[in-house]
């Protein structure tokens, strides 16, 4: 029995590997995509992103499209290191990023809602709703505070050589060897762009990124969920270890689907309350930055970690104060929720208005 299992984590340390390793690639291969590709889409983007609020209208429906908000961060960082959007316009599609995928689960949900009876089909959106509620009511603050707070960044990196761009990531983390084994990865991703074109690369390095999270999260399936919720779930019940775990373990497994996945049975069934699962989803929504940070790093542009790195920060900052008032807070969004969740009118309108923010901000010029 020790035999096999030992077997089995040797087996899972390699298939964790193998997928960072793919994760990785694809991303490398998706900014020489995009830089190939750039004269192109800077054409294109000069006629859909007019300016920052476009940008973030953009990023937003962009996360609707892909089913992905991880996704949608990585395209907005390599189209920054192609020059091609601006560092506020960076930070502001990062956030869309966000913004968007919160309502992801909830469209799924509120499919059958619209389908279906209502009493049997609103358990689907219970927690789709509240998550969307949690993450904009911190990811909006973080938006307005770190808008304003830009400048003052950008400063900054003017005066650092490492985030001007004289002294790379790499160069600062790794120590110098005669063997520079990253510079490889270039060579196989020029092959590559060379052998099937840029726009075929394009959609290559989209689909390796979708295969690889598909890979990491059947990966973590194999996990023993009942374990890990006997484990920690009864530690739920103290808002800062539930913000904690949700911050520390989705980190850890970058994947928000994972973290959520683990305690959404016991939410719907009843055996998680409201009051201590929100702490919960409250620390997920930040340890989902991770893997943008990660993603930053590997594709060696400064100005995205630090700006992730705030993003990180604000955003961890700000979900201290719903903890700090978290009576109030609770109240507040029970409210919006219980309206949302109980009336058909006003949930058809928050849908319809999930498209038509962002198309406005796409459209206002």
């Amino acid at each position: 029995m020790a035999g096999l299992s030992t077997q089995s984590s040797v087996s899972l340390s390699f298939q964790v590997l193998g997928t960072v390793v793919l994760f990785l690639f694809a991303i490398q291969l998706l900014g020489s995509a995009v830089e190939t590709l750039s004269p192109v889409l800077r054409q294109i983007l000069e006629q859909i992103i007019v300016g920052d609020r476009s940008a973030l209208g953009v990023s937003w429906i962009a996360s609707y499209v892909l089913a992905n908000g991880s996704i949608v961060a990585a395209l907005s960082l390599t189209l920054f290191r192609s020059h091609l959007v601006v560092p506020s316009q960076l930070f502001l599609m990062v956030v869309g990023s966000r913004l968007g995928g919160a309502a992801i689960v909830l469209f799924i949900g509120a499919f059958d809602y619209l389908n279906e009876e209502l009493e049997s089909v609103s358990e689907s959106v219970r927690l789709g709703v509240l998550t969307f509620l949690l993450t904009h009511s911190i990811y909006l603050p973080v938006l307005v505070v770190g808008y304003v707070l830009l400048p003052v960044v950008e400063s900054w990196n003017v005066s650092n050589p490492v985030i001007a761009g004289e002294t790379g990531i790499a160069d600062r983390l790794v120590p110098e060897t005669d063997v520079n084994i990253p510079d490889l990865i270039p060579v196989f991703t020029e092959g590559i762009i060379n052998a099937v074109g840029a726009v075929v690369a394009f959609l290559l390095a989209l689909g390796l990124i979708f295969l690889s999270m598909r890979l990491f999260d059947r990966i973590l399936d194999s996990v023993d969920k009942q374990r890990l919720r006997d484990r920690y779930v009864k530690r739920l019940n103290d808002k800062w270890t539930s913000f904690t775990i949700g911050l520390v373990f989705t980190g850890l497994t970058m994947s928000v689907a994972f973290s959520l996945g683990v305690v959404v049975p016991l939410y719907n069934r009843g055996h998680i309350k409201r009051r201590e699962i929100i702490p919960y989803i409250l620390g997920a929504n930040i340890g989902t930055l991770v893997d943008t940070l990660i993603i930053a790093v590997a594709l060696d542009v400064p100005v995205g970690v630090l700006t992730v790195a705030l993003l990180l920060g604000l955003g961890f900052l700000i979900s201290l104060l719903p903890l700090l008032f978290y009576n109030r807070y609770v109240s507040g969004i029970s409210v919006l929720y219980e309206q949302l969740v109980d009336n058909r009118g006003y949930f058809i309108g928050f849908l319809v208005s999930l498209l038509f923010v962002p198309l406005l901000l796409i459209g206002l010029r």
